[in-house]
């Protein structure tokens, strides 16, 4: 019934679109061009999701699909806002020009063919957008640098710098060439410590079998630290049993050990610098929202102390609201992910900063801070989903620690 439902709706907007179309030429293969795309994707778009339904994994083809239905449904459910409204218009226009005796058949053509060109301008823009979000966006790595200030730093560990990746999402990959190319950026970055907080696959571990050498090659000097994601856990896939489950978690967990990561699983060590140190914390994934609630910050931080300097990896930024931000042992730094921006928005640095991720989560990407305590939620490494990113571009973070001169 929901398809049906969503079929009948994508039928009517085709139509309603269409007729902007229609007032703008009169040309039969632009019509049959229309018609035949418009056809194609929907049964393309049906025919995926038929097969996921089955079981399938999702891949990049599939992502391709979604991405590509997006990218001409998107702009002609904008078509139809302005279609609606000029035939809202039309109608009360209409009834004072046949009070007036006005020429009203001739006034309203030439309306219908103004609001139909200002219509498919604007739609041309997300077109574009989301054409664009596919081709390049998705490997428009940005690097981002931030200087964060604490009072009770070690002094030691003035200057300390931090690379933080988030939500790889092998499972989407197409370009190796780009890929390289950010994960040299990472190395670039020559921090002390890398840190990845979770969602290294979308499904299967063995997503990860063309690419575990590459990102072997991460190195800094105090080591490469990793977490689990909720898409880590393969709680989104149809296990034959529960045993098929255990044993892909176990092999993505064995694959981060080959490439020379530490998976942190509700864990804790200590970077040690001139007789001081910090805590760096890592636990499972922990979200709202029906997500997996496996992190146990009680469990994570058995072996540290209260007063020590704790930066907190945790993949699901909700988690930093309803539990670590008021947590009594003062978690300074929290490093989050998940939320990828939702790969499209507008961002103006210093003046707009905007999602439609910003009304599900309150902390969606960037720094935030509450009682002197901070999160970073990375906008994310990957994508997923729709294979492409607007606005909202890859993402590899570099957070210096500074002692704060009081």
């Amino acid at each position: 019934m929901r398809w049906f439902i969503f079929i009948v709706f994508y039928i009517l907007v085709d139509i309603y679109a269409f007729q902007a179309v229609k007032t703008l030429t009169k040309n039969p293969w632009i019509y049959g061009i229309y018609v035949f795309l418009s056809v194609a994707i929907l049964a393309a778009l049906l025919y995926q999701v038929s097969n996921l339904g089955a079981g399938k994994v999702l891949d990049i083809h599939t992502m391709y699909v979604f991405g590509i239905f997006l990218t001409f449904f998107v702009p002609k459910l904008i078509i139809v806002i302005f279609m609606f409204g000029e035939d809202i218009g039309r109608f009360f226009v209409g009834i004072f020009m046949k009070v007036a005796g006005s020429d009203e058949a001739q006034f309203m053509a030439s309306r219908r063919k103004f609001v139909s060109t200002i219509a498919l301008g604007i739609a041309a823009i997300p077109f574009a957008s989301l054409l664009y979000g596919m081709i390049q966006g998705k490997y428009n790595y940005k690097v981002l640098k931030y200087a964060l200030e604490f009072e009770d730093l070690p002094d030691a560990f003035d200057g300390f710098t931090l690379t933080q990746i988030s939500d790889i999402h092998s499972g989407s990959f197409d370009n190796r060439n780009k890929v390289e190319y950010a994960v040299n950026l990472i190395n670039e970055q020559q921090s002390d410590v890398i840190l990845f907080t979770g969602d290294l696959v979308n499904n299967i571990a063995d997503e990860m079998n063309d690419w575990k050498q590459l990102f072997s090659t991460l190195k800094a000097p105090e080591g490469v630290f990793s977490i689990l994601g909720n898409h880590d856990y393969g709680d989104y896939v149809k296990w034959e049993s529960a045993s098929d489950k255990a044993e892909n978690l176990q092999k993505l967990k064995s694959i981060q050990k080959e490439m020379g990561w530490t998976l942190l699983l509700n864990e804790s060590r200590y970077f040690e610098r001139n007789g001081q140190k910090i805590a760096l914390v890592g636990v499972e994934n922990w979200g709202e929202n029906g997500f997996k609630q496996a992190g146990d910050l009680d469990k994570a931080c058995k072996k540290i102390s209260e007063s020590d300097f704790k930066i907190l990896m945790s993949h699901d930024p909700s988690h930093w609201q309803a539990k670590v931000k008021e947590d009594p042992r003062h978690f300074h730094l929290t490093l989050s992910g998940h939320t990828h921006g939702m790969q499209f928005g507008i961002e103006i640095p210093g003046i707009l900063k905007w999602s439609p991720i910003k009304y599900r989560y309150k902390n969606w990407a960037g720094i935030y801070e509450e009682f002197g305590r901070y999160i970073n939620v990375n906008r994310g490494f990957g994508f997923l989903g729709y294979p492409g990113r607007v606005g909202i571009w890859p993402e590899i973070t570099v957070i210096q620690l500074k002692k704060k001169v009081v």
